[in-house]
């Protein structure tokens, strides 16, 4: 059986592939608890100040279904020549994945470009939400 990790790749590289056939393009692909796999992009807007992160769109629809966020990848690539990069979640997506708790595992950027996760408490080991009595 294909470990989840590599599942969110595989459905992110597909979508890319999918919706941008030539040029560059980027996808995100996050797993709930009840074993559902939800993927998005990062919309086109004329104005930057619009602009959302690839990961966006698959949280929402998670609110929107009541499931609670286990995994989170993002990926980009320059072009369809290019190879696909991990991208670590940027900080206001890791607040919004703590809505999740402390134990949702994102991919995480790194040299070798390795399909690594770890877990939002492992990025933000000093969450102010901690102050608050919050278990993340």
């Amino acid at each position: 059986m294909m470990k989840i990790e590599k599942k969110l790749y595989n459905h992110a590289v597909n979508l890319v592939r999918q919706r941008y056939p030539t040029g560059s393009g980027g996808a995100a692909a996050i797993a709930t608890e009840s074993g559902k796999i939800l993927t998005s992009i990062a919309p086109e807007v004329k104005n930057d100040a619009l602009s959302l992160c690839m990961e966006v769109g698959a949280l929402l629809e998670a609110h929107k279904r009541d499931e609670k966020v286990t995994h989170s990848l993002c990926l980009y690539r320059q072009d369809e020549m290019s190879d696909f990069i991990v991208l670590t979640p940027c900080g206001i997506c890791q607040e919004r994945l703590v809505h999740w708790g402390g134990k949702v595992r994102v991919a995480i950027s790194n040299p070798e470009n390795k399909l690594i996760f770890k877990s939002i408490r492992e990025l933000q080991p000093y969450h102010w939400s901690q102050v608050n009595g919050e278990k993340l």
